[in-house]
């Protein structure tokens, strides 16, 4: 199992609007067919304003996620936005260690 997970942290007073902007992305994943994921919002600590993580069955069917938010250009948009409210973006990839 692939798990991808990407950190959103927000400029001074924009995590709201950054939470606001990954469900768009989120509606545009379920456009795509694609798996939602989940979004999590930071309660305690220094960590990411916003956490998306999604499980995949694969490697491939990692890739052919990528593959269909590359193709879509509601989705670079989404991405573009995105970045416009952000100190900082980071993307894991992992792998199952079980």
């Amino acid at each position: 199992m692939i798990v991808e997970a990407t950190n959103y942290f927000a400029k001074d007073g924009h995590a709201g609007a950054v939470l606001e902007q990954r469900r768009k992305a989120t509606e545009i994943r379920k456009q795509l067919g694609l798996d939602p994921g989940r979004i999590l919002v930071r309660l305690e600590g220094d960590g990411p304003d916003v956490r998306w993580e999604c499980s995949f069955v694969s490697r491939q069917a990692y890739d052919a996620d990528m593959k269909a938010r590359g193709g879509s250009q509601a989705f670079a948009d989404a991405r573009k936005a995105m970045h416009t409210l952000l100190e900082r973006f980071e993307r894991h990839i992992y792998q199952t260690g079980d």
